[in-house]
């Protein structure tokens, strides 16, 4: 009988230096087209509408593949899935360098959605497996680079393609990054399955109502991210910024989200009782909106730093919260990937319905207050996150173990 082949665990601080780089790599692909809108509707020929296909079509994307990243995990590994998804990224923001049709360009776009789809479904359940006491701190710092990541998009791709004469090189640049991030993957994930296996199918967690509440509450409060990310800066631009300027205002957003998503779930793992804020994000989230559609030059990169504080504390407290409703790392990641899955189908509509909103009033601001009606609504949904009920919610036993259904 042979010996079975052991691989020696990963130093936890390479898996720290692969959360931070795989999180940083997540959202610049979508963040650096704001600031270069003007240039690109310019060079293309692309109005709103078909501007907001640049969000709509990979976040769609990132809520259908979201269950594919689930197959691939389980057909080839975590690892596995983990560097094709980062090589996709790669060869998709690699060819923006060269399309030069707008259309084409969005084509790009959906393979960076299919791509970031699969790390998004596989990434927590690796956390949760090789960090269980930790849950709520990495996860926050998984989020809080997830959005640091979006600052860096919208800084660094304008500054790119000032530099280089040419905005594709602005889309372009995450290449490099992303190519990092598949490299020092494969040097640091364990080989083979990184978390034991589940006993929850798929079908099991759809015909659970509280899975379909998760869906609905992530979906509306990243609804508000996707549309801050397609419409703040061509906003301002509207106001009389600049494309370097609006996206300094963007950067300020997604650096407040890194921040929030990095303080908000540390403090909140002190208690088991994530509502108190998750309420103080969304009301943070209302009172950003609010500034940005009735009084934008007030206070712009006040009310920009609300939102996005707004934003990066409730999505970190929502991976949190998913997590939190099963013991089983496979299980809990299965949760949190249709939570992903139908939440960003929902909330890749929305930078189409702001588009169509201002197509028919002539403003941004009836978007900005879709969005914090959307804050106000999740703000009564979320009073239903009890954590002594979560095991009733999800039809689990009191010692965490799922009551399977027979077929």
């Amino acid at each position: 009988m042979s010996a079975r082949k052991v691989h020696p665990a990963p130093s936890r601080l390479l898996l720290l230096a692969v959360v931070v780089l795989v999180g940083l790599n997540l959202r610049p692909f979508l963040t650096g087209i704001g600031p270069l809108a003007s240039r690109i509707q310019e060079a293309t020929g692309l109005d709103y509408r078909a501007m907001s296909l640049f969000t709509l079509v990979p976040m769609v994307l990132m809520g259908v593949c979201v269950l594919a990243g689930r197959w691939v995990e389980r057909v080839a590994g975590a690892r596995a899935a983990i560097i094709a998804a980062l090589l996709v990224l790669c060869l998709a923001s690699a060819l923006r360098l060269v399309v030069e049709n707008g259309y084409a360009l969005i084509v790009t776009a959906a393979f960076c959605g299919i791509g970031v789809a699969i790390v998004q479904a596989v990434f927590p359940g690796i956390i949760k497996a090789h960090f269980p006491r930790q849950v709520a701190v990495m996860m926050g710092l998984y989020s809080a680079m997830l959005m640091g990541g979006g600052a860096l998009g919208a800084q660094a791709s304008p500054l790119v393609a000032d530099l280089t004469g040419s905005w594709h090189a602005g889309l372009a640049w995450i290449a490099a990054p992303a190519f990092l991030a598949a490299l020092l993957s494969a040097f640091t994930l364990p080989r083979g399955r990184s978390v034991r296996a589940g006993a929850l199918r798929t079908g099991l967690l759809l015909r659970r109502p509280r899975t379909w509440l998760l869906m609905a509450c992530f979906g509306l409060v990243n609804g508000g991210y996707s549309s801050i990310v397609a419409w703040l800066a061509p906003y301002y631009q509207t106001l009389g910024w600049t494309s370097a300027a609006s996206g300094t205002l963007l950067a300020a957003m997604a650096t407040s989200q890194a921040a929030a998503a990095l303080a908000m779930p540390a403090l909140a793992a002190r208690r088991q009782d994530r509502r108190p804020w998750i309420i103080l994000a969304l009301g943070l989230q209302i009172v950003g909106f609010a500034g940005i559609a009735f009084s934008p030059n007030l206070a712009p990169i006040g009310w920009s730093v609300l939102v996005g504080a707004g934003l990066g504390g409730a999505f970190a407290l929502s991976m949190v919260v998913a997590l939190d409703h099963l013991e089983n790392p496979a299980d809990a990641g299965a949760l949190s990937a249709l939570m992903q899955g139908g939440g960003f189908l929902l909330a890749g509509l929305s930078p189409w319905i702001v588009a169509v909103l201002r197509d028919h009033s002539g403003s941004f601001a009836t978007g900005w207050l879709m969005h914090l009606g959307c804050a106000a609504l999740v703000t009564v949904l979320a009073l239903r996150f009890v954590p002594h009920g979560y095991a009733r919610s999800m039809n689990v036993s009191v010692g965490g173990d799922p009551e399977v259904a027979r077929s």
